[in-house]
C-alpha cells in the first residue's frame, strides 16, 4: 500500500498517542479505593475493615470530645504572608489581634505539590500524601472512600453542614445534613461565589442542630488568577474574610459553655504563586497559614511541650560529648547503636513512603513504552523515503500480517498477558481492559515490529544494489544541518536533568539564538562569498530574491528578458539584490535576535529566576495601567498592520473590529483603561464584549474554512486554499489576542513580526527545503511558549483563559481555551508552517508532506526519550515536582501535534499531474 508522507506520519502519530495515553494512565494511577462519581452515587462509602487477627484497637471506649462545637474555614490560596505579613496586619486586624493575643495556635504549614484544591482537600481530610493524578481527576473529583474526618464525624452521629466549594460534595456525598455547593472553576467571580456561601451564615450560627461547619471560601483564588497577588483586589477581598473571621468568632464565643469551649479552625488549601496561579511547589504555593482558635488554648503551659524541650535538651549534651572525643565505651556503643537505628528507621520510612505515595502500574508502562518506541524507531527508518521528491512510499502491510513471525510475536505477547495479569499483586489498568481490546493492542505491537523489521530488510537490500544516481548521494551536510542534528540530541540529553527541565527555557533561547548566528553567516555567504566565486550562483541569487515579490506573473520570466524592460517590476526584482532588501535581509537574524532579548525580559520564567522582577510585573502593578493601555492599544494596532495584507475586505473590517472587541474586553474587566476614563472602578466580567470578539473569530475561521472546502472539493486551486489557509491563521490570531493578558500582547506581535521577516528575507532567498524550515518553526514554536511565561511547572497555567467570554463553568469550552491559551505559540507557528509550505507547493509539491512527517519526527523523538528517562527516575527526589509536570505537558503537546499532523494531511495534495515540468 502505497502512502505519502503526511498520511504515514499522521497514522504513526495516532498509535504514538495510543502509547502515550497508556503510560500516563499507568504512571498515574487512580487510587484504588477512588471510584467514579456515578458508582458512589448508588450505595454509601464501605466502612472501614475491622482489625485483623490478633490485632486489637488501642480504643477501649470513644474519648469524650474537646469542643462542642467546629467551624473550619478554608479561604482558597490563602498565602502565610496574607495572614502573617504586612498585608494580614493591613487587612486582617482581627485575625492578627487574635494571633499575637495569644488565644490561638497558628503555624505556617507546608502543602506538597501538586498544589491544587482537591488534593489538598484530600490530605486535610486523610491526613495522607495524595497522588500526582489528582491534577487531572480535580476537573470531576471521584467520591474519597478512603478512611476520612469527615466519614469518621458522620459515624460519631456528628451532624456536618457545608457551603462553598463543590468539590467537597463530590468527595463525600450524603456525608452532609445540609449543603449548598458552588463551582471552583469559573474564575471571573469574585463576589457571588463568596456571597453565597456568607448569605448562609447568620441563620445557621443561631442554630444549635449542628456540630462541624465547613465553608469553603474562593473569591480570593478566583482574584489572583485573574490578577494576580498584587492585585488592589486582594486587599478588599482579605478584608471581608476578616469580617467573617471575627462575626463566627464572637458567636462562638457567646454560646460557649463553661464544660466545652468551640473552636475555629482557618487555614488554606494551597497558596498562590507571583503570577496567581497555582499547581507547583514555588515558595509562595506551598505555605500556608494553619490557625486554630479557642478560648480553650489561653493557657499555653503544655507538659508535653516541657518534655520535648528537656529530651531535647538531653540529646544535645549527648552529641556535645559525642563530638568532644569522650571515650567511655558505653557512650561510643550507645552513640553507633542509635546511628544504626537512626539509618534504619530512614531507610524503612523511605520505602514505606516510596510504596505509599508511587504505586505505578509498571505493566501499563513497559506496553506504553514499547508502541512509542516502536513509531519512534520506524520514522527514523522512513526518513529517507519520506523526504523524497515523491514524498510517497510503499508500505509493505501483506507480508509481515501474514508472515509466520506475526502470529508468533502475537502468541507470545498474550502469553505474556496472561501470565502478567493472573500473577499481578496490585490491580493494573491494562489487565482490566477487555479481552478483545488486550489483544488488539498486541496484534498492533506485532505488526509495528514486523514493519520495522520489513524496513530494515529493505535498507539492506537496497544497500548491496550499485547506485543508479550517484550525483544524489553526494550530498554534504551544511552548518544549518549540523546545528539542527546537534541541537536536537543536545535538548533531549538535556531532559534528563532536573534543573534543565526547570530552566528548559534556556536551552531553547540558545538554540534559536544560535540558529540566528547561522542564518546570519548563511546570508553572507549567498550574498557575498558565493556570488563572487560563481556567477551561476548570482543570477540564481537574483531569481531567489525575485520570488520575495508578491506578484507571481514575473515568476517565470528568465533574468536576461526582464534586463530588457525598464523601469518594470521584472527589472527591479532581478536587481533586487543590489537594493535596500538586500541589507534588510542581512540585517533580519540581528533584529531577529532583539525581538527574542525584549521577550526575555518580558516574562520570567522556570524556577531559579521567577522571583525576579520583569517588565510583565512592572507592567501589571496598578500604578502603571496607563503604560499598560498604551502598550496594549499599539500592540492591537501592529497586529492588525500585520495581518491585513493577507485578509480580504471583509475579513479586514472583521479583524479591525475584533481587535477593538479585545480591548473593550480588558478594559472591563478593569486591566486597561481608556483614554477618557480616569479610574477603573466600573469592573464587569467582560461577557458581552468577549464574545463580540468570538463571532468575528468564528466569521473569520468560517471563511477560511470555506475557501478550503472549496480548494478540496469544488476546485484543486492551490491559490483559493492559500488564501483559506491564512483566513484560519489570522482567526487563530484574533483568539489568541483575546486570550491573552495584556501584558503579553507584545509576545503575539513580535511572533508575526518574525514570521513575516523569516518569510520574506531569510527562507525565500535561501531557498530552504521543507525538512529545514518545519525544524526552524517548531524550535521557534517552543521557544515562544516559553516567551508566553509558561514553563513546566503546572503553575504557570492560565486557567482565568478558559472562562473568559462565559457566564458559568462550561467544562469543554474551557479545557479548549485553556489549552490552546497554554499552546499559542507552538499552535500559531504550525498553522504558519502549513501556509508557507502551501504556497511553496509549485517549487515543491511534495514540501506539505515533508512538513509533516518532519513536524511528527521532532516531536517524537522528546517523548520517547523522555518516557525512557522517567521510567528509570521514578523514584528520584524531584519525580513529583519536577518530572512528572513536564511528563503531563510533554503528553498533552503530543495529542495536540496529532490535531496538527490531520490537519496538515487534509490539506496536503499532492498533484503529480502538475509538476511535470
Amino acid at each position: 500500500m502505497r502512502l505519502r508522507s503526511g498520511v504515514f506520519a499522521s497514522s504513526c502519530l495516532l498509535v504514538e498517542a495510543l502509547g502515550v495515553a497508556l503510560f500516563l494512565r499507568g504512571f498515574f494511577p487512580l487510587p484504588v479505593r477512588s471510584l467514579p462519581r456515578r458508582e458512589a452515587r448508588g450505595d454509601p462509602p464501605a466502612e472501614p475493615a475491622p482489625p485483623g487477627p490478633g490485632m486489637v484497637s488501642n480504643w477501649t471506649e470513644i474519648p469524650s470530645p474537646l469542643f462542642k462545637k467546629v467551624v473550619i474555614v478554608l479561604i482558597d490560596a490563602l498565602r502565610d504572608d496574607f495572614v502573617f505579613g504586612s498585608k494580614g496586619k493591613q487587612f486582617m486586624p482581627y485575625t492578627t489581634q487574635v494571633v499575637e493575643k495569644g488565644t490561638s495556635y497558628s503555624f505556617i504549614a507546608e502543602v506538597k505539590p501538586p498544589t491544587v484544591t482537591m488534593p489538598r482537600i484530600k490530605a486535610l481530610m486523610t491526613g495522607s500524601v495524595p497522588g500526582f493524578i489528582d491534577v487531572i481527576v480535580n476537573l470531576n473529583s471521584p467520591a474519597l472512600l478512603d478512611d476520612n474526618l469527615i466519614w469518621q464525624a458522620k459515624t460519631a452521629g456528628k451532624r456536618i453542614i457545608f457551603y462553598g466549594d463543590d468539590t467537597w460534595v463530590k468527595l463525600f456525598p450524603k456525608h452532609f445534613v445540609e449543603y449548598d455547593g458552588t463551582t471552583s472553576f469559573f474564575v471571573s467571580d469574585f463576589t457571588e461565589v463568596d456571597d453565597n456561601v456568607t448569605r448562609h451564615l447568620d441563620r445557621v450560627l443561631k442554630r444549635e442542630d449542628w456540630d462541624l461547619l465547613i465553608l469553603h471560601y474562593l473569591g480570593l483564588d478566583h482574584i489572583g488568577h485573574v490578577t494576580g497577588p498584587n492585585s488592589p483586589l486582594v486587599g478588599p477581598k482579605l478584608r471581608e474574610m476578616d469580617n467573617i473571621l471575627k462575626k463566627i468568632h464572637i458567636s462562638l464565643l457567646s454560646k460557649e459553655e463553661a464544660s466545652l469551649p468551640n473552636l475555629l479552625v482557618v487555614c488554606g488549601d494551597h497558596g498562590m504563586s507571583e503570577t496567581g496561579s497555582h499547581g507547583g511547589s514555588s515558595e509562595g504555593e506551598v505555605h500556608t497559614p494553619l490557625l486554630f482558635i479557642s478560648s480553650a488554648f489561653e493557657k499555653r503551659s503544655d507538659p508535653g511541650y516541657e518534655h520535648f524541650k528537656i529530651a531535647e535538651k538531653s540529646h544535645g549534651n549527648w552529641i556535645k560529648l559525642y563530638l568532644e572525643g569522650n571515650n567511655s565505651e558505653i557512650l561510643l556503643n550507645l552513640g553507633k547503636k542509635v546511628l544504626k537505628q537512626y539509618l534504619e528507621a530512614l531507610k524503612t520510612l523511605s520505602s514505606s513512603l516510596s510504596k505509599q505515595v508511587a504505586q505505578y502500574d509498571m505493566y501499563s508502562m513497559m506496553v506504553g513504552t514499547v508502541i512509542i518506541m516502536e513509531v519512534l524507531l520506524l520514522l527514523l527508518l522512513s526518513i529517507p523515503k519520506a523526504l523524497s521528491s515523491q514524498a510517497e512510499f510503499e508500505v509493505p502491510l501483506s507480508p509481515p500480517l501474514f508472515s509466520l513471525l506475526f502470529y508468533l510475536m502475537c502468541l507470545m505477547l498474550c502469553a505474556v498477558h496472561i501470565i502478567v495479569c493472573t500473577s499481578a499483586e496490585s490491580l493494573c489498568y491494562f489487565c482490566s481492559m477487555s479481552w478483545l481490546t488486550a489483544v488488539g493492542v498486541m496484534m498492533l505491537i506485532s505488526a509495528l515490529m514486523c514493519g520495522i523489521l520489513s524496513a530494515i530488510a529493505k535498507i539492506f537490500e537496497n544497500s548491496r544494489l550499485p547506485l543508479k544516481n550517484p550525483v544524489v548521494s553526494s550530498s554534504s551536510w551544511s552548518e544549518i544541518d549540523v546545528l539542527i542534528l546537534a541541537g536536537t540530541i543536545g535538548h533531549v540529553l538535556s531532559l534528563g536533568a532536573s534543573s534543565f527541565i526547570e530552566e528548559e527555557h534556556q536551552t531553547w533561547y540558545f538554540l534559536i539564538n544560535t540558529l540566528c548566528l547561522a542564518l546570519c553567516q548563511e546570508l553572507c555567504r549567498n550574498n557575498f562569498l558565493l556570488k563572487e566565486s560563481d556567477p551561476q550562483h548570482s543570477t540564481t541569487g537574483k531569481q531567489n530574491f525575485d520570488s520575495i515579490g508578491e506578484a507571481s506573473e514575473y515568476k517565470n520570466i528568465d533574468i536576461p528578458a526582464a534586463g530588457n524592460l525598464k523601469l518594470g517590476k521584472a527589472t527591479s526584482s532581478a536587481e533586487f539584490i543590489k537594493g535596500s532588501d538586500k541589507w534588510i535581509s542581512l540585517a533580519s537574524p540581528w533584529i531577529i535576535l532583539i525581538c527574542c532579548r525584549l521577550l526575555r525580559s518580558l516574562n520570567q520564567t522556570g524556577v531559579q529566576w521567577a522571583h525576579r522582577p520583569d517588565f510583565g510585573h512592572w507592567l501589571t502593578s496598578s500604578e502603571h495601567i496607563a503604560e499598560l493601555s498604551f502598550l496594549a492599544a499599539v500592540s492591537l494596532l501592529t497586529i492588525f498592520f500585520l495581518v491585513q495584507r493577507r485578509c480580504s475586505l471583509v475579513s479586514k473590517i472583521a479583524m479591525a473590529l475584533g481587535l477593538l472587541g479585545v480591548y473593550s474586553y480588558r478594559a472591563a474587566i478593569g486591566n486597561v483603561i481608556f483614554p477618557w476614563q480616569h479610574d477603573s472602578k466600573d469592573i464587569s466580567k467582560g461577557i458581552t464584549e468577549a464574545r463580540f470578539v468570538y463571532v468575528f473569530v468564528l466569521g473569520i475561521v468560517f471563511t477560511g474554512t470555506k475557501d478550503l472546502l472549496k480548494s478540496q472539493v469544488i476546485s484543486a486551486d492551490s491559490s483559493v486554499k492559500s488564501t483559506g489557509l491564512w483566513e484560519v491563521y489570522n482567526g487563530l490570531v484574533l483568539l489568541a489576542a483575546l486570550l491573552f493578558r495584556p501584558h503579553n500582547l507584545p509576545v503575539l506581535v513580535f511572533c508575526l513580526l518574525i514570521q513575516t521577516m523569516m518569510t520574506r528575507y531569510i527562507w525565500r532567498p535561501l531557498k530552504f527545503d521543507a525538512a529545514r524550515i518545519t525544524v526552524m518553526h517548531y524550535w521557534f514554536g517552543q521557544a515562544f511558549f516559553y516567551f508566553q511565561g509558561n514553563s513546566n511547572g503546572i503553575a504557570t497555567v492560565d486557567v482565568s483563559a478558559g472562562f473568559v467570554g462565559l457566564e458559568s463553568y462550561v467544562e469543554i469550552p474551557a479545557i479548549f481555551l485553556t489549552a490552546f491559551a497554554t499552546y499559542s505559540g507552538p499552535l500559531l507557528w504550525a498553522i504558519h508552517l502549513l501556509c508557507y509550505l502551501s504556497s511553496e507547493v509549485s517549487r515543491n509539491s511534495a514540501a506539505v508532506g515533508h512538513g509533516c512527517f518532519c513536524y511528527a519526527l521532532m516531536r517524537s523523538i522528546p517523548v520517547a526519550v523522555y518516557i525512557v528517562l522517567v521510567t528509570g527516575l521514578r523514584y528520584h527526589l524531584f519525580i513529583w515536582s519536577v518530572f512528572s509536570p513536564k511528563l503531563l505537558y510533554e503528553g498533552v503537546h503530543v495529542f495536540i501535534t496529532v490535531a496538527i499532523c490531520l490537519f496538515f494531511t487534509a490539506m496536503d495534495q499532492n498533484h503529480s499531474h502538475k509538476v511535470e515540468d
